[in-house]
């Protein structure tokens, strides 16, 4: 008679105890929020013109006192990000994400993570096209990714084209703090 007891107790926990992993909560200052500005048209505004080579810096805006110089020289284009404090953080696109002529997409995603209910940006995501075709109508979109820290700005993922690039750029973005910055193509 001792497994009727056992069979009600086995019964009971399979009501009990559910059969899939609990939820995880996330807590607030955990959560990774995306934000976008424009890099293109009419939000940005010209801010040097060298007419010899044909090269031009546009001042975009940013998040949280951050903004973006996005530099277009010789058919290639990169961003400049420009911290609160005025300093400029080069990402040298035309050097770690494609040697090739290249444009820029028309948004900057920055990931976010909340501290003191202000958004603080952890990384940039940004569409760098690349003519690596010999077709000139078609072009490679990379995603670009940057950390953002305090002391520095640098690319640490170029991301190539994929069903889930971009959240698989938002993966990498993410954990960004700790990932080195890529080395020039070639190097």
């Amino acid at each position: 008679m001792t497994t009727a007891p056992l069979a009600i107790g086995i019964l009971l926990l399979s009501f009990i105890a559910p059969h899939e992993a609990p939820a995880r909560t996330t807590r607030a200052a955990d959560r990774i929020d995306s934000v976008y500005t424009d890099i293109a048209g009419a939000a940005c505004a010209t801010i040097a013109v060298d007419a010899e080579p044909g090269a031009t810096t546009r001042r975009c805006p940013g998040i949280a006192g951050y903004s973006l110089l996005v530099q277009d020289d010789d058919a290639r284009m990169s961003i400049v990000v420009v911290a609160p404090d005025g300093g400029r953080h080069p990402l040298e696109y035309w050097q770690v994400v494609t040697t090739a002529f290249s444009t820029l997409g028309e948004k900057a995603e920055w990931r976010v993570k909340p501290q003191s209910g202000k958004p603080v940006p952890i990384a940039l995501i940004v569409r760098v096209y690349a003519d690596e075709s010999s077709d000139p109508n078609v072009a490679t979109p990379y995603l670009a990714v940057a950390k953002i820290t305090p002391q520095a700005a640098c690319v640490i993922a170029r991301i190539a084209p994929g069903a889930d690039m971009n959240g698989q750029a938002r993966l990498v973005a993410d954990g960004a703090a700790e990932k080195p910055c890529l080395e020039p193509i070639g190097l």
